[in-house]
């Protein structure tokens, strides 16, 4: 099951790019400490909200 994870590693990439992007954005607005750890955690959590919301746009959902 570990493998079917991610079998294109170009998905993959295209993801971590976007996970560097979204931390590096979150931090650099980020004023605390604690701001910025939430900011990682956006930038985990970014991409599956703008599927829902492209979904959501192109009435797929």
């Amino acid at each position: 099951m570990k493998n079917d994870i991610c079998k294109s590693s170009s998905s993959c990439a295209i993801y971590f790019i976007g996970f560097i992007g979204g931390a590096i954005y979150f931090i650099s607005h980020a004023t605390t400490f604690w701001m910025g750890v939430l900011g990682i955690l956006k930038a985990i959590a970014w991409p599956a909200y703008l599927v829902y919301h492209s979904l959501g746009f192109f009435g797929l959902k």
